[in-house]
C-alpha cells in the first residue's frame, strides 16, 4: 500500500528540485504529445527551447524574449505577493485588459499632442484601471466575504466584453475605414513605449519589471513582507499578530492589479500598438503558471518569465516550421503547471509502503 505521509517541515532539497523536474517532465510528456501527433519530438524541443536562442532566426527573437517575458515578469510579481498572503487572485489577465483600456484612452484623449506628459498620464491610468478592476473582488470579499477566485475570475469575461466594446465604439480609429481597433499608438510618439537600446526588446515594461523585483525583494525585509508571510502560514497567528485581514487584502490585490494593468499599459503602447479585440493573449493567466514555477521569489520569477517567454517563441517558430497547432502549443505550455502542481506535493508530504500501523 502506498500513502502520502506529511513531512514534519518542507523538504528543501524538492522546494530547489520541483522547477526542474516539472520542466523535465514536460518536455519528455510533451515530446511523447508530439510524437502521437507524427512529429519528431526531438525536433520540436530543440524548436521550441534551442531555436529561439541560437537558431537561423535567433537575432529576431532573442529581442522577443524580453518583449514576452516583461509582462509575465511583472503580473507575476503581483500574483506572487497575493498567493504567499492565500489570497488567489486569479483575474489578473481582466486587470492586464483594463489597464490598457484606460492607458489608450488616456493616450488618443491627447492625440495629436506632442506633450512629453502623455506617457507619464498614460503610466498611471494603467496602473489606476488594473487597482480599480481588482478592487472589485477585494471588497467583494472583505464586505460579503465572497470568494475572490471565482469573482476576479468571472470579471475576465465582462473586461473582454469591455475591451470589444472600445475596440468597437469609443476607442474604433475614425480613419480605420470601419475596422475595429484603436489608432496605433507605437506611431504616437508622445505615446510609444519604444526601446530603450534599439533592437534590443528592452522597453520602459522590462526596465520595471526588474526594478519591481528588486523593490520585492527589499519588501521581503518590510513589515508588510512579514504579514504577507505570517498569513499565508498560520492566518491566526496573523490576526493575534495584529494583522488586519480586510486590509491585507486590500492591499495585495491593489499591488496585483496595479502591475497587471501597469503591464497592459505597456503592451498596448508598445509591442501591440493598438487596443483590437484580439489585444489579450493570456499573458494574465500564463503569468500564474510563471509564479508558480518561480517557486513566489522575485528571482525565480525572473528566470521563470524568460523561460516561459521562450516557449511562447518556440511555440511560434514549431508552428511556422513543423506546422504544429497552437492548440498542442498551449496543451504543452500546460503541462508545465501541470507537472508543476503534481510534483510540489513532495515538498510537504514523502511515500511511504506498506500498511499503516494501528494503535
Amino acid at each position: 500500500m502506498i500513502r502520502l505521509e506529511r513531512r514534519p517541515e518542507p523538504s528543501r532539497v524538492w522546494t530547489f528540485a520541483t522547477p526542474f523536474v516539472a520542466v523535465a517532465l514536460t518536455m519528455l510528456a510533451g515530446g511523447l504529445m508530439f510524437a502521437l501527433m507524427g512529429k519528431d519530438p526531438v525536433e520540436a524541443i530543440r524548436t521550441i527551447f534551442w531555436d529561439p536562442l541560437f537558431g537561423d532566426f535567433a537575432s529576431y527573437s532573442r529581442p522577443q524574449l524580453l518583449v514576452k517575458a516583461g509582462p509575465l515578469i511583472l503580473i507575476a510579481i503581483g500574483l506572487s505577493l497575493g498567493f504567499r498572503a492565500g489570497i488567489w487572485n486569479i483575474g489578473a489577465e481582466g486587470q492586464y485588459i483594463l489597464g490598457a483600456i484606460f492607458a489608450a484612452a488616456t493616450g488618443l484623449a491627447f492625440y495629436p499632442s506632442e506633450t512629453w506628459l502623455v506617457f507619464p498620464a498614460m503610466i498611471v491610468a494603467g496602473a489606476l484601471g488594473g487597482i480599480l478592476w481588482a478592487m472589485i473582488p477585494a471588497l467583494l470579499r472583505v464586505r460579503f466575504g465572497t470568494n475572490e477566485v471565482l469573482v476576479s475570475l468571472m470579471l475576465v469575461y465582462v473586461a473582454e466584453a469591455l475591451l470589444a466594446s472600445m475596440a468597437l465604439g469609443l476607442l474604433r480609429n475614425p480613419e480605420g475605414m470601419g475596422f475595429p481597433g484603436s489608432r496605433n499608438l507605437a506611431q504616437y510618439p508622445s505615446a510609444a513605449n519604444l526601446d530603450l537600446i534599439p533592437g534590443t526588446g528592452l522597453h520602459w515594461g522590462v526596465a520595471l519589471a526588474i526594478t519591481v523585483i528588486v523593490g520585492q525583494v527589499v519588501m521581503t525585509r518590510h513589515q508588510l513582507g512579514f504579514r504577507v508571510r505570517l498569513a499565508g502560514q498560520s492566518p491566526r497567528a496573523a490576526v493575534f499578530g495584529g494583522v488586519n485581514p480586510g486590509w491585507l487584502v486590500v492591499v495585495c490585490m491593489g499591488i496585483s492589479g496595479g502591475l497587471a494593468g501597469l503591464a497592459g499599459m505597456f503592451e498596448v503602447a508598445g509591442p501591440a500598438g493598438r487596443l483590437g479585440i484580439d489585444f489579450n493573449v493570456g499573458y494574465g493567466f500564463t503569468a500564474i503558471i510563471v509564479a508558480f514555477l518561480g517557486r513566489l521569489n522575485p528571482i525565480g520569477i525572473l528566470l521563470a518569465g524568460l523561460l516561459m517567454a521562450l516557449t511562447y517563441i518556440g511555440g511560434e517558430l514549431a508552428q511556422l516550421q513543423m506546422n504544429l497547432p497552437l492548440a498542442a502549443i498551449q496543451m504543452f505550455q500546460g503541462m508545465l503547471l501541470f507537472f508543476l502542481l503534481a510534483i510540489d506535493v513532495l515538498t510537504n508530504f514523502s511515500f511511504r509502503f506498506g500498511r499503516r500501523a494501528v494503535a
